[in-house]
Protein backbone atom coordinates (compact mmCIF):
# COMPACT_ATOMS: atom_id res chain seq x y z
CA UNK A 1 0.00 0.00 0.00
CA UNK A 2 2.97 2.30 1.28
CA UNK A 3 5.02 1.65 -2.15
CA UNK A 4 1.40 2.25 -4.46
CA UNK A 5 0.83 5.54 -2.63
CA UNK A 6 4.15 6.31 -3.52
CA UNK A 7 3.93 5.59 -7.31
CA UNK A 8 0.39 7.07 -7.15
CA UNK A 9 1.91 10.44 -5.84
CA UNK A 10 4.53 10.51 -8.43
CA UNK A 11 2.38 9.92 -11.83
CA UNK A 12 -0.34 12.81 -10.29
CA UNK A 13 2.34 15.57 -9.73
CA UNK A 14 3.47 14.95 -13.17
CA UNK A 15 0.32 14.48 -14.37
CA UNK A 16 -0.63 17.97 -12.84
CA UNK A 17 2.73 20.05 -14.76
CA UNK A 18 2.08 18.34 -18.06
CA UNK A 19 0.19 21.42 -19.02
CA UNK A 20 3.12 23.29 -19.35
CA UNK A 21 4.72 20.76 -21.19
CA UNK A 22 1.88 20.64 -24.10
CA UNK A 23 1.59 24.49 -23.98
CA UNK A 24 5.19 24.34 -25.91
CA UNK A 25 3.48 23.26 -28.77
CA UNK A 26 0.21 25.11 -29.17
CA UNK A 27 1.13 25.67 -32.63
CA UNK A 28 1.19 22.31 -33.56
CA UNK A 29 -2.50 20.36 -33.93
CA UNK A 30 -3.43 18.61 -31.69
CA UNK A 31 -4.21 15.15 -33.77
CA UNK A 32 -0.40 15.73 -35.07
CA UNK A 33 0.75 15.99 -30.91
CA UNK A 34 -0.83 13.08 -30.40
CA UNK A 35 0.51 10.82 -32.96
CA UNK A 36 4.08 11.77 -31.87
CA UNK A 37 3.31 11.17 -28.28
CA UNK A 38 2.25 7.38 -29.22
CA UNK A 39 5.15 7.30 -31.13
CA UNK A 40 8.00 8.47 -29.34
CA UNK A 41 6.18 6.61 -26.14
CA UNK A 42 6.56 3.55 -28.16
CA UNK A 43 9.94 4.08 -28.42
CA UNK A 44 10.82 4.76 -25.19
CA UNK A 45 9.26 1.92 -23.44
CA UNK A 46 10.58 -0.29 -26.35
CA UNK A 47 13.95 0.64 -24.84
CA UNK A 48 12.81 0.24 -21.34
CA UNK A 49 11.60 -3.31 -21.66
CA UNK A 50 15.03 -4.15 -24.49
CA UNK A 51 16.92 -2.88 -20.88
CA UNK A 52 14.71 -4.63 -19.03
CA UNK A 53 15.45 -8.44 -20.77
CA UNK A 54 11.49 -8.78 -20.73
CA UNK A 55 11.12 -9.58 -24.44
CA UNK A 56 9.83 -13.16 -23.89
CA UNK A 57 6.85 -11.59 -21.42
CA UNK A 58 5.80 -9.69 -24.35
CA UNK A 59 5.83 -12.49 -26.49
CA UNK A 60 3.27 -14.12 -23.88
CA UNK A 61 0.75 -11.26 -23.92
CA UNK A 62 0.78 -11.10 -27.66
CA UNK A 63 -0.26 -14.73 -27.76
CA UNK A 64 -2.14 -14.45 -25.08
CA UNK A 65 -6.02 -13.31 -25.46
CA UNK A 66 -7.16 -12.71 -21.86
CA UNK A 67 -4.57 -10.90 -21.06
CA UNK A 68 -4.60 -8.87 -24.54
CA UNK A 69 -8.33 -7.80 -24.29
CA UNK A 70 -7.99 -5.56 -21.65
CA UNK A 71 -4.75 -4.01 -22.57
CA UNK A 72 -6.96 -3.15 -25.94
CA UNK A 73 -9.67 -1.41 -23.81
CA UNK A 74 -7.35 0.42 -21.66
CA UNK A 75 -5.05 1.51 -25.19
CA UNK A 76 -8.35 3.06 -26.53
CA UNK A 77 -9.36 4.31 -23.61
CA UNK A 78 -6.00 6.47 -23.31
CA UNK A 79 -5.54 7.64 -26.26
CA UNK A 80 -8.96 9.37 -26.28
CA UNK A 81 -8.05 10.77 -23.06
CA UNK A 82 -4.98 12.02 -24.58
CA UNK A 83 -6.00 13.49 -27.65
CA UNK A 84 -9.07 15.70 -25.12
CA UNK A 85 -6.46 17.16 -22.74
CA UNK A 86 -4.41 17.75 -25.37
CA UNK A 87 -6.71 19.84 -27.35
CA UNK A 88 -8.17 21.39 -24.31
CA UNK A 89 -4.86 22.68 -23.02
CA UNK A 90 -3.73 24.36 -26.21
CA UNK A 91 -7.13 25.62 -26.82
CA UNK A 92 -7.46 27.69 -23.59
CA UNK A 93 -9.60 25.18 -21.28
CA UNK A 94 -7.35 24.16 -19.04
CA UNK A 95 -9.53 24.60 -15.77
CA UNK A 96 -12.35 22.73 -17.91
CA UNK A 97 -9.48 19.55 -17.62
CA UNK A 98 -9.06 20.48 -14.04
CA UNK A 99 -12.63 19.96 -13.42
CA UNK A 100 -12.67 16.54 -15.26
CA UNK A 101 -9.88 15.30 -13.00
CA UNK A 102 -11.48 16.38 -10.06
CA UNK A 103 -14.30 14.26 -10.91
CA UNK A 104 -12.45 11.62 -11.96
CA UNK A 105 -12.14 9.88 -8.23
CA UNK A 106 -16.11 10.21 -8.00
CA UNK A 107 -15.96 8.13 -11.07
CA UNK A 108 -13.40 5.63 -9.44
CA UNK A 109 -15.83 5.09 -6.42
CA UNK A 110 -18.75 4.01 -8.17
CA UNK A 111 -16.92 1.63 -10.49
CA UNK A 112 -14.91 -0.02 -7.27
CA UNK A 113 -18.17 -0.53 -5.99
CA UNK A 114 -19.63 -1.54 -8.81
CA UNK A 115 -17.30 -3.61 -10.47
CA UNK A 116 -14.97 -5.00 -7.77
CA UNK A 117 -16.90 -5.30 -4.65
CA UNK A 118 -14.85 -1.97 -2.66
CA UNK A 119 -17.11 -1.19 0.05
CA UNK A 120 -16.34 2.73 1.36
CA UNK A 121 -17.39 3.26 5.10
CA UNK A 122 -19.25 6.05 6.45
CA UNK A 123 -16.56 8.69 6.33
CA UNK A 124 -15.62 7.59 3.34
CA UNK A 125 -19.06 7.81 2.09
CA UNK A 126 -19.48 11.35 3.26
CA UNK A 127 -16.13 12.56 1.47
CA UNK A 128 -17.71 11.21 -1.82
CA UNK A 129 -20.81 13.07 -0.99
CA UNK A 130 -18.75 16.94 -0.18
CA UNK A 131 -17.01 16.52 -3.20
CA UNK A 132 -20.03 15.55 -5.17
CA UNK A 133 -21.52 18.99 -4.27
CA UNK A 134 -17.91 20.58 -5.03
CA UNK A 135 -18.40 19.34 -8.30
CA UNK A 136 -21.52 19.68 -9.08
CA UNK A 137 -21.28 23.36 -7.94
CA UNK A 138 -18.44 23.69 -10.84
CA UNK A 139 -20.63 22.57 -13.42
CA UNK A 140 -23.77 24.51 -12.22
CA UNK A 141 -21.33 27.64 -12.07
CA UNK A 142 -20.06 26.61 -15.74
CA UNK A 143 -23.80 27.19 -17.30
CA UNK A 144 -23.67 24.75 -19.57
CA UNK A 145 -23.13 20.98 -20.17
CA UNK A 146 -19.04 19.77 -19.82
CA UNK A 147 -18.02 17.90 -22.11
CA UNK A 148 -14.55 18.16 -22.04
CA UNK A 149 -14.85 17.34 -18.75
CA UNK A 150 -16.70 14.66 -18.64
CA UNK A 151 -15.14 12.98 -21.64
CA UNK A 152 -11.38 13.16 -19.61
CA UNK A 153 -13.46 11.79 -16.11
CA UNK A 154 -15.28 9.42 -18.15
CA UNK A 155 -12.08 8.05 -20.26
CA UNK A 156 -9.67 8.05 -17.05
CA UNK A 157 -12.01 6.45 -14.49
CA UNK A 158 -12.66 3.56 -17.00
CA UNK A 159 -8.42 3.30 -17.99
CA UNK A 160 -8.22 3.08 -14.53
CA UNK A 161 -10.44 0.03 -14.07
CA UNK A 162 -9.40 -1.46 -17.06
CA UNK A 163 -5.73 -1.62 -15.15
CA UNK A 164 -6.95 -3.41 -12.45
CA UNK A 165 -7.47 -5.91 -14.81
CA UNK A 166 -4.19 -6.13 -16.21
CA UNK A 167 -2.06 -8.38 -14.69
CA UNK A 168 1.60 -7.85 -16.30
CA UNK A 169 4.47 -5.80 -15.41
CA UNK A 170 4.24 -2.19 -16.17
CA UNK A 171 6.98 -1.83 -18.62
CA UNK A 172 4.96 -4.74 -20.65
CA UNK A 173 1.26 -3.31 -20.12
CA UNK A 174 2.32 0.15 -21.43
CA UNK A 175 4.41 -1.32 -24.03
CA UNK A 176 1.42 -3.30 -25.34
CA UNK A 177 -0.97 -0.17 -25.01
CA UNK A 178 1.17 1.92 -27.18
CA UNK A 179 1.84 -0.33 -29.65
CA UNK A 180 -1.66 -1.45 -30.38
CA UNK A 181 -2.15 2.01 -31.31
CA UNK A 182 1.80 2.76 -32.81
CA UNK A 183 0.44 1.98 -36.45
CA UNK A 184 -2.90 4.62 -36.59
CA UNK A 185 0.41 7.17 -35.32
CA UNK A 186 2.78 6.49 -37.61
CA UNK A 187 -0.19 6.50 -40.24
CA UNK A 188 -1.81 9.33 -39.56
CA UNK A 189 1.82 10.98 -39.23
CA UNK A 190 3.04 9.92 -42.98
CA UNK A 191 -0.82 11.16 -44.30
CA UNK A 192 0.15 14.34 -42.69
CA UNK A 193 3.82 14.36 -44.84
CA UNK A 194 2.40 13.09 -47.59
CA UNK A 195 -0.40 16.22 -47.88
CA UNK A 196 2.23 18.78 -46.76
CA UNK A 197 0.74 19.26 -43.75
CA UNK A 198 2.97 18.36 -41.18
CA UNK A 199 3.97 21.11 -38.32
CA UNK A 200 6.14 19.20 -36.29
CA UNK A 201 8.50 18.60 -38.44
CA UNK A 202 9.41 22.23 -39.22
CA UNK A 203 9.82 23.26 -35.01
CA UNK A 204 13.54 24.77 -34.22
CA UNK A 205 15.77 21.65 -33.49
CA UNK A 206 15.40 22.30 -29.52
CA UNK A 207 11.59 22.29 -29.84
CA UNK A 208 11.76 19.00 -31.88
CA UNK A 209 13.53 17.58 -29.66
CA UNK A 210 11.38 18.50 -26.55
CA UNK A 211 8.39 16.91 -28.48
CA UNK A 212 10.36 13.78 -28.93
CA UNK A 213 10.85 13.40 -25.34
CA UNK A 214 7.18 13.78 -24.82
CA UNK A 215 7.87 9.35 -25.18
CA UNK A 216 9.47 9.70 -21.84
CA UNK A 217 6.76 12.27 -20.38
CA UNK A 218 4.01 10.12 -21.03
CA UNK A 219 5.52 6.54 -20.31
CA UNK A 220 7.36 7.48 -16.83
CA UNK A 221 3.38 8.93 -14.95
CA UNK A 222 1.71 5.81 -16.50
CA UNK A 223 4.34 3.27 -15.49
CA UNK A 224 4.20 4.86 -11.82
CA UNK A 225 0.36 4.74 -11.95
CA UNK A 226 0.39 1.31 -13.42
CA UNK A 227 2.28 0.06 -10.04
CA UNK A 228 -0.30 2.10 -8.26
CA UNK A 229 -3.27 0.53 -9.56
CA UNK A 230 -2.14 -3.04 -8.89
CA UNK A 231 -1.24 -2.21 -5.25
CA UNK A 232 -4.38 0.28 -4.13
CA UNK A 233 -7.66 0.31 -4.25
CA UNK A 234 -9.46 1.92 -7.14
CA UNK A 235 -11.73 4.08 -4.75
CA UNK A 236 -8.22 5.10 -2.70
CA UNK A 237 -6.02 5.95 -5.76
CA UNK A 238 -9.09 8.22 -6.90
CA UNK A 239 -8.42 10.32 -4.24
CA UNK A 240 -5.17 10.76 -4.08
CA UNK A 241 -5.73 11.65 -7.89
CA UNK A 242 -6.69 15.36 -6.68
CA UNK A 243 -3.16 15.91 -6.47
CA UNK A 244 -3.32 16.58 -10.01
CA UNK A 245 -5.87 18.71 -11.14
CA UNK A 246 -4.92 21.26 -8.15
CA UNK A 247 -1.73 21.83 -9.07
CA UNK A 248 -3.51 22.39 -13.01
CA UNK A 249 -5.87 24.43 -11.32
CA UNK A 250 -3.42 26.40 -10.37
CA UNK A 251 -1.07 26.59 -13.39
CA UNK A 252 -4.72 27.67 -14.95
CA UNK A 253 -4.69 31.14 -12.50
CA UNK A 254 -1.04 31.78 -12.19
CA UNK A 255 0.34 30.92 -15.16
CA UNK A 256 -2.25 30.60 -17.96
CA UNK A 257 -4.22 33.46 -16.96
CA UNK A 258 -7.38 32.13 -17.01
CA UNK A 259 -10.10 33.02 -14.85
CA UNK A 260 -11.86 31.48 -11.83
CA UNK A 261 -15.08 32.75 -9.89
CA UNK A 262 -16.23 32.68 -6.20
CA UNK A 263 -18.67 29.65 -6.70
CA UNK A 264 -15.79 27.71 -8.22
CA UNK A 265 -13.35 28.77 -5.08
CA UNK A 266 -16.01 27.53 -2.87
CA UNK A 267 -16.79 23.75 -4.81
CA UNK A 268 -12.99 23.68 -4.41
CA UNK A 269 -13.02 23.87 -0.72
CA UNK A 270 -16.10 21.14 -0.53
CA UNK A 271 -13.43 19.19 -2.38
CA UNK A 272 -10.48 19.48 0.18
CA UNK A 273 -12.40 19.18 3.38
CA UNK A 274 -13.79 15.79 1.04
CA UNK A 275 -10.20 14.93 0.98
CA UNK A 276 -8.91 15.45 4.38
CA UNK A 277 -12.19 13.33 5.65
CA UNK A 278 -11.58 10.75 3.59
CA UNK A 279 -7.75 10.32 4.14
CA UNK A 280 -8.78 10.41 8.29
CA UNK A 281 -11.77 7.57 7.85
CA UNK A 282 -9.22 5.94 5.34
CA UNK A 283 -6.38 5.87 8.28
CA UNK A 284 -8.55 5.14 11.08
CA UNK A 285 -9.57 1.77 9.36
CA UNK A 286 -6.30 0.73 8.82
CA UNK A 287 -5.58 1.22 12.31
CA UNK A 288 -8.79 -0.67 13.26
CA UNK A 289 -7.97 -4.01 11.59
CA UNK A 290 -4.32 -3.66 12.28
CA UNK A 291 -3.39 -6.70 14.63
CA UNK A 292 -2.40 -5.75 18.25
CA UNK A 293 0.97 -5.57 18.71
CA UNK A 294 2.41 -8.08 20.97
CA UNK A 295 4.19 -7.01 24.33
Amino acid sequence: MRNGLINAILAYVMWGLLPLYWKLFDNVPAGEILSHRIAWSFVFVAALVAFQKRWGEMKQVLTNRAALLPLIVSSLLITANWLIFIWAVNNGHVIETSLGYYLTPLLNVLLGVLFLREKPNRGQWLAIALAGAGVLLVAVDYGSFPWISISLAASFGLYGLAKKKVKQEASIGLLTETGIVVPLALIYGGYLGAKHLSTAWTLPASSLLLLMLSGAATALPLLFFAKAARKMPLSTLGFVQYIAPTITLILSLLVFKETISAVMLISFSFIWVALIVYAASTFNRARATEPASVS
